[in-house]
Order: structure tokens, then C-alpha cells, then sequence
């Protein structure tokens, strides 16, 4: 594809509403750096918030931003042949040498990998964990989901996002389309061109999760996710996300 030829997708798929890139998200990342904004993702294990929007966070810490990852679980349930005390301690050093990578604060909710619960407990602590960072933003799985801890950490999230009542924008992404996110069709995409190494780096620190194969292996590859929703906006990488809402006005 010739450059006039990409410059000129990219502005047609950016000013046409219908092929869905919405201003929003963009606007909100593109922020000037002395108007911080508080950016916090919800995951259910470590890796899901690198390998789902990573870049998108690497890209809003490097403007300036205040970032927060939350992870529901430590991943107790997935390093085989060890225990979930073993594996909890793996994973949260690997969760938190890939935040220091995207310059994000690691929050662990205390919720068990393979045990997760949705109830009007959890909803309130997962609501009370979310706005102690007093969020403008908030990134979440997609609930429709083979996995059920990603499930979970998605209805938890919406549910304090309704009864807190909606006061910050709130955006689900993808995490092994077509294996695990399913029927996800993007509202909004984030150019993670200048982030993608980045992105890169921080889901290789989680290597007992095989790494190459969350990333470039046919059973999952974000890598060619990022290269396909770039595709759909003529930038080299991007993230794509699904509007849950807007921000509440103050009538």
C-alpha cells in the first residue's frame, strides 16, 4: 500500500463514524500531559491487561498519565506441577516487573485463578478498589468470554461502574480472539505503533505463561491481533476496544 494511499484510509476510517473510530478513546489518550487523566485495567490474571491493552497503557503512562492495573487473581491455578502458593509468588513477581515496564501500579484484588465469584461482595470491594484510584478511564475484559475469570472481572467491573454511577468511560478489549474473546467487533482503536515494544517487553516477563505462545504462537498471537486492527485504521499496530459508556453529566 502506497503512503497516499494509507494516509488517506486513515483519515477516511477516522472521520467516518460508522466504521467505528470513535473520537473518544483517541482524545483521551492523545491528553495533553498537564491534564493527567487516573487509567486504570481490570484483568483476571497476570498477562491479560499486558496482552489485551498493553500498548494502550504503555502509550498513556509515556503522555503522562496515571496508570493502574487491577488483577483479580494472582494466577494461582496456572503454573502446572506447583501449588497456588508457589504459583501466586511466580506470578505476582512477573505481574509486577511487567507493570515497572509499562509504568503502571500493580493492585491484586485477593479473588483465586479457576475460583472466581460474582457476587454483591465482590462487586462492592471490586468497587471500592476501582474508585480509591479515582478513575477517568477504565479498561476490562470483553464479558462475552470462554474464560470465566475473565467473565467475572468483566461483570465486576460494570457492575461497580452502574451502581457507582457511571462516572468514569469505561471500554472492554480483547484478549486471544476467536479462543477466548468472542464476537468482538471495535468501537475504538489505539495506534500502538510506538508502544509495541513495550507492550512486547512487559508480556515477556510473565514467562511461566509461554510467552511466545500468548504472543506469536497460531493458538493466540497478539502480535498478528495488533498487526490486524492495525490493518483496519492503516497504522502498522493498534489495540482495538468496545464502548461500554460515556461519562456522567452533571446536570
Amino acid at each position: 500500500m502506497g503512503q497516499n494511499r494509507r494516509k488517506f484510509i486513515g483519515s477516511s476510517v477516522a472521520s467516518m463514524g460508522m466504521l467505528g473510530f470513535s473520537q473518544g478513546l483517541r482524545g483521551m489518550v492523545n491528553q495533553p500531559a498537564d491534564k493527567k487523566l487516573n487509567v486504570v485495567c481490570v484483568g483476571g490474571h497476570p498477562d491479560d491487561p499486558e496482552s489485551g491493552c498493553g500498548g494502550t497503557l504503555a502509550k498513556m503512562a509515556a503522555a503522562g498519565h496515571n496508570v493502574t492495573v487491577i488483577y483479580l487473581t494472582t494466577g494461582e491455578a496456572g503454573i502446572p506441577g506447583k501449588g497456588h502458593a508457589e504459583a501466586a509468588v511466580i506470578r505476582k513477581g512477573e505481574a509486577v516487573a511487567a507493570c515497572k515496564i509499562l509504568q503502571a501500579k500493580p493492585v491484586f484484588a485477593g479473588q483465586v485463578d479457576g475460583d472466581t465469584v460474582v457476587n454483591n461482595e465482590w462487586t462492592e470491594k471490586i468497587k471500592i478498589i476501582i474508585e480509591a484510584e479515582k478513575p477517568d478511564i477504565v479498561f476490562t475484559h470483553w464479558p462475552v468470554d470462554s474464560h470465566k475469570d475473565h467473565q467475572a472481572a468483566s461483570m465486576l467491573t460494570i457492575q461497580a461502574w452502574v451502581r457507582g454511577g457511571k462516572k468514569f468511560e469505561l471500554y472492554f478489549f480483547e484478549v486471544c480472539l476467536g479462543d477466548q474473546t468472542h464476537i468482538f467487533h471495535p468501537t475504538d482503536y489505539v495506534d500502538i505503533t510506538s508502544t509495541r515494544e513495550i507492550k512486547r517487553k512487559a508480556v515477556y516477563c510473565h514467562q511461566s505463561q509461554n510467552p511466545a505462545g500468548i504472543y506469536e504462537a497460531d493458538d493466540c498471537n497478539h502480535g498478528m491481533m495488533e498487526k490486524f486492527r492495525g490493518m483496519e485504521i492503516a497504522v502498522s499496530a493498534a489495540e482495538g476496544f468496545v464502548k461500554c459508556g460515556s461519562l456522567k453529566l452533571n446536570r
